[in-house]
């Protein structure tokens, strides 16, 4: 098991300061980051989410955050000079910029072209205002909605549109105007712009999550299950509404309602698998008996001692080289289908389609429109059960 670093905040100037990487690995490439605050926002976690310093340390980045009331040129060799001395930092040959706060950038931009280091810079700005010229590599963020006809990439500025958004600021944590979701898909497609220009830094994505459930599922280890995430993770089985937001909240879930409730039986056949930049997105099928009650995939049910097999996708985050957060999803009317649990028809609760009435003494029914082991053969074989039978159910009257 390997514990989690404790972030050192190392303050170079009173509107400078450096933070190690907070991977596993230990070092990284450099990052430089232009805070949208007067000081910079510094090492923070509010309710699971980092401050824009410690999320790039945890992506595996050195990182120096310079305040937006720093002296720009000489926050910007000071930024570079700890970077190049920083023994965790490697390889020093390449720095990323991203930019919070646009005008942060523009003081800063005059005096990039003395720096032939910083190869990239990320910029988040307004759709009314945006950033037209750059010397180097850009990705612009542009929040609330454009006066015109979005322009799209062209030249060295690549751009994204978020309409749904405010002000920039969208993705600046801590204040009102902050967007969880758009800043969380800005953040991925910041990682896919710098990682290359960078040279990383990369990890191997599979292996982390082969890792993580070979820790929950063959050895049973919550400990070691949660030593592969990040400080503040999270866990959303979505039918269930089961899981943990926190690392104290998902370790009381595992040790309690998960490594150890699931049947010996168990077995996970892996049907598809998708690397992204950040995130893993397996298609599984959860095979096993139930002979056990399982809280988080079928709370408050006794075992019934039947076998399942239950399509299921997950989309896991993966913030450098530990987990964030799991979106794990299935079919719920499959489960109660094949344990025996879902009647195949229920009460229409509504007037007939019709307008005709139901005779007295009779009941109108529809057929529940879920299938049984059927679905995990259709998610293995596309040419398995036959598609589009459940156009033929229809209302039925029977007698009541």
């Amino acid at each position: 098991m390997t514990a989690l670093p404790t972030p050192t905040l190392v303050d170079l100037t009173p509107s400078v300061r450096l933070v190690h990487p907070l991977s596993r690995r230990g070092h990284g490439p450099g990052l430089i980051v232009l805070s949208s605050d007067e000081s910079g926002a510094g090492v923070q976690l509010d309710d699971g989410v980092p401050s824009p310093l410690m999320k790039w340390a945890e992506e595996g980045y050195a990182v120096v955050e310079i305040g937006a009331n720093a002296e720009p040129e000489n926050a910007l060799s000071t930024a570079l000079t700890a970077l190049a001395s920083c023994e965790s930092c490697a390889p020093k040959e390449k720095v990323g910029i991203v930019a919070y706060d646009p005008e942060s950038w523009s003081k800063c931009e005059p005096f990039v072209a003395k720096h032939p280091e910083i190869v990239g810079v990320v910029a988040y700005a307004n759709a009314a205002t945006p950033i037209t010229e750059s010397s180097i590599p850009m990705l612009q963020h542009l929040a609330g909605a454009a006066a015109t006809k979005p322009t799209s990439s062209s030249g060295a500025i690549k751009l994204y549109h978020y309409p749904e958004t405010e002000a920039y600021l969208f993705a600046t944590p801590f204040q009102k105007t902050f967007n969880y979701s758009s800043e969380a898909i800005s953040h991925s497609r910041n990682l896919a712009f710098l990682k290359p220009l960078m040279n990383g830094p990369y990890f191997d994505l599979e292996a982390i999550w082969d890792e993580h459930t070979y820790y929950e599922f063959d050895t049973r280890s919550v400990a070691d299950t949660m030593s592969t995430m990040v400080q503040e993770p999270y866990v959303n089985h979505i039918p269930t509404l089961t899981g943990g937001i926190g690392r104290e909240r998902l370790s009381y879930f595992y040790a309690n309602h998960f490594v150890f409730q699931n049947p010996k039986d168990t077995e996970i056949e892996l049907i598809s698998r998708t690397i992204g930049i950040d995130r893993v997105i397996d298609e599984f099928i959860y095979k096993f008996t139930h002979d056990m009650q399982i809280d988080w995939l079928l709370p408050g049910i006794p075992p019934t001692g039947r076998k399942a097999e239950l399509p299921f996708t997950a989309v896991v985050n993966i913030r450098g080289d530990r987990l964030y957060h799991e979106h794990i999803a299935w079919d719920q009317t499959t489960a109660l289908i094949q344990l025996g649990l879902m009647p195949e028809y229920l009460p229409w609760p509504y007037p007939m389609p019709d307008g005709s009435r139901v005779p007295e003494g009779k009941r109108a029914e529809y057929r529940v429109p879920g299938a049984g082991r059927e679905t995990a053969q259709k998610m293995r074989d596309r040419n398995g059960p036959p598609s589009n039978r459940m156009f033929e159910h229809g209302l039925r009257v029977v007698d009541a």
